[in-house]
């Protein structure tokens, strides 16, 4: 099969290395990838945003399948235009996307389904969402509409802050389009969880849960990033709470977007909050998360090609979706400075030891070397019996990678740990 990876970053490094398990898979083109994926798959210099010129490669290529991993593309409709021609895709098609690509669209869905999730208003006028911010309680959440590189959310400890959120969307368009529709919702307290789940709009199936980290310093301080590092399964997400999500989200999402003729197909992510009045949804993306894909995949024991098949040809139920009892850590470094200002163009030196299970997010390929070309530059995961050894290994791998001005958090995994001595305490 020839089949094109849509995406540049860790979690499209994540997926071409599952993918490529499968013997089918002989030619694997990414679209643009990066300096690290080209030791993976065949790197191929077009933006996932540029749809005519994906479309125009697929044609040329006659690619077989397409997997479409990124927000944008999938919002602005790529999976329909690919689909057109008679490329078959793994992704939602736009008019389901839009789960992700409005924040507005899926806050109205839920509380037309009654899928529980934080009390919300919403606002077109600046000067009026500065007066509704003086009449509730912070800590408050203000949140962009569209897409905003995950970086669309203020979580306000004041008032103040609020407001200052407020502005820099609507009035100083930080976000451009994105920030003309804002959403202020209640702030929720408790535990965060991700899932991600296959669905073929028919079946859903959960893939194990995992803890994102996203601030960018320790003790969870600092500015909102992509996420500084992964660990799975999450322990406070009990069978229980998973059992639960099923009946109370995980299901009733998939039904509301049937009931409103969008059925999605693809990986639907849950960002989930665990209240002390149960679960509730924060987020929906439409997408596999990153860094939660560097963490999650490599704990997966069937075979992604094969039941990524199954999602786009809507026999989800009989396929085989199996992960390992094991625990999994994800350290991400990034370029210091990141997510404000950062220096790109620093000669990256990973191991040849380490490569199976480094996953490459913001490198270029110069000459044999590879160089700095992003703010996150890449993930390692190990896979181990324990949690605790799992962290142990994958900051003892992060020692032996190298470039200049590499910052790491020191304390990714700690919260998960401390959550399971406490369980088993």
């Amino acid at each position: 099969m020839k089949i094109m990876v849509i995406g540049s970053g860790g979690r499209e490094h994540a997926v071409v290395k599952a993918i490529k398990k499968n013997p089918k898979a002989d030619e694997v083109y990414v679209l643009p990838g990066n300096g690290g994926i080209a030791a993976d798959a065949e790197c191929v210099n077009v933006a996932a945003t540029d749809l005519d010129a994906v479309v125009a490669f697929a044609c040329e290529k006659q690619i077989d399948y397409a997997v479409v991993t990124p927000d944008d593309p999938l919002v602005l409709g790529l999976v329909d235009r690919l689909e057109t021609i008679g490329v078959p895709c793994f992704g939602p098609r736009k008019n389901a996307a839009i789960i992700e690509g409005s924040k507005v669209f899926s806050k109205d869905l839920m509380k037309r389904y009654r899928i529980p999730t934080a009390r919300y208003e919403v606002f077109t006028d600046p000067a009026a969402a500065l007066a509704y911010l003086d009449t509730v309680p912070a800590p408050i959440v203000v949140k962009a509409d569209g897409l905003a590189l995950g970086k669309g959310v203020t979580v306000a400890e004041t008032t103040d802050e609020a407001k200052a959120a407020v502005l820099s969307l609507m009035r100083d368009k930080k976000f451009g389009k994105s920030g003309e529709r804002i959403v202020i919702e209640e702030y929720l307290t408790g535990p965060e969880v991700s899932v991600l789940a296959f669905t073929d709009s028919h079946t859903l199936v959960p893939m194990v849960s995992s803890m994102d980290h996203k601030r960018a310093l320790d003790g969870d301080r600092g500015e909102n990033t992509g996420g500084m590092g992964t660990v799975a399964p999450n322990p406070y997400y009990t069978e229980e709470i998973a059992a639960r999500c099923m009946r109370e989200i995980f299901l009733p999402t998939m039904n509301a977007m049937n009931a409103e003729g969008r059925p999605f197909k693809g990986c639907l992510y849950f960002g989930l909050m665990l209240t002390p009045d149960g679960p509730k949804v924060i987020e929906y993306n439409c997408r596999f998360g990153d860094p939660e894909t560097q963490v999650v995949l490599p704990l997966l024991e069937s075979d992604l090609l094969e039941i990524m098949l199954a999602v786009t040809e809507e026999r989800l139920a009989e396929a085989d979706v199996r992960f390992s009892d094991r625990a999994a850590c994800c350290l991400i470094a990034a370029s210091a400075g990141y997510p404000g200002k950062y220096e790109k163009g620093k000669l990256l030196t990973i191991p040849e030891s380490l490569l199976d299970r480094v996953y490459v997010a913001g490198a270029k390929k110069e000459g044999e070397s590879l160089f700095t070309n992003g703010g996150r530059v890449l993930g390692v995961t190990e896979v181990r019996d324990t949690l605790s050894e799992a962290v142990a290994a994958v900051y003892e791998d992060m020692r032996h990678i190298s470039f200049e001005n590499k910052y790491c958090r020191s304390d990714i995994g700690r919260r998960a740990l401390s959550a399971s001595e406490d369980a088993h305490g």
